[in-house]
């Protein structure tokens, strides 16, 4: 992902590329990212205005506390935030510094799609469930992008979605995670995969099912250069790329 950015920001003749940090995979303190002293001043050496951040989340509460007291805005697609971090760079960011964050957890527009046609479908449907396909080299499950869907989803419906009326898994986890309003997320980590979602949801007689479906990282990168030339527009912590589409 890091390299499909800089490729993205080089070709795009309104962007510059001041400075591209990473660190190898047998560093001996993975937690500490980008967060390095030395690394951290380069981005301030190169007068950097946007700092795009595809880390791991352990990296990235070191480095956007940081970038928020430089006054440096933050495009974040780093996924595996709790709540307490989300609140932690909602008051970074919404000090007097006038950096911005933006996290989202899918920067394909067509995921941004995806989500928002499954929270217009959530209400007129009794059951839900959504699949996620991901690479083998994926940390985290269910990922951010069915994550945010679920809650999405959710929060579209007064009422929960009917019950799961498994009673015995003969492989335990086989129906999945349980999340809010009986959404049930299953997670597929499969070589030849980049990122894959599906949302199916039923009632009697019927089914709809939203697909989205990224084949090469640059699916992300129309967004990302997206994100860095209106992320001064958004003040504050942003936690979707939707609002940035108008």
């Amino acid at each position: 992902m890091g390299r499909a950015v800089c490729a993205a920001v080089e070709a795009d003749p309104d962007l510059t590329l001041v400075a591209a940090v990473d660190r190898p995979t047998d560093a001996p303190s993975p937690c500490e990212g980008v967060a390095l002293s030395t690394e951290r001043q380069a981005f301030v050496d190169a007068r950097c205005d946007v700092v795009v951040d595809f880390t791991v989340a352990r990296a990235a509460r070191v480095t956007l506390p940081w970038l928020a007291t430089q006054g440096i805005h933050a495009v974040v697609g780093t996924t595996g935030f709790s709540e307490e971090d989300v609140v932690s760079f909602d008051a970074a960011f919404g000090a007097v510094s006038g950096a911005n964050c933006l996290i989202a957890p899918n920067f394909a527009i067509s995921a941004v799609l995806m989500m928002r046609f499954a929270e217009m479908a959530a209400p007129w449907f009794d059951t839900a469930e959504v699949i996620e396909l991901h690479h083998t080299h994926k940390i985290d499950a269910p990922s951010g992008t069915a994550v945010k869907t679920i809650e999405r989803m959710a929060a579209a419906r007064t009422t929960d979605f009917m019950a799961d009326p498994t009673e015995h898994e003969v492989y335990p986890g086989a129906r999945g995670g349980h999340g809010p309003r009986n959404i049930r997320a299953h997670a597929v980590r499969m070589q030849g995969m980049v990122a894959h979602q599906e949302v199916i949801l039923g009632a009697v007689g019927q089914t709809i099912t939203i697909r989205q479906d990224s084949y090469d990282r640059s699916s992300f990168m129309p967004g990302v250069v997206l994100a860095c030339k209106r992320i001064a527009e958004h003040p504050g912590l942003t936690l979707s790329l939707e609002p940035f589409l108008d």
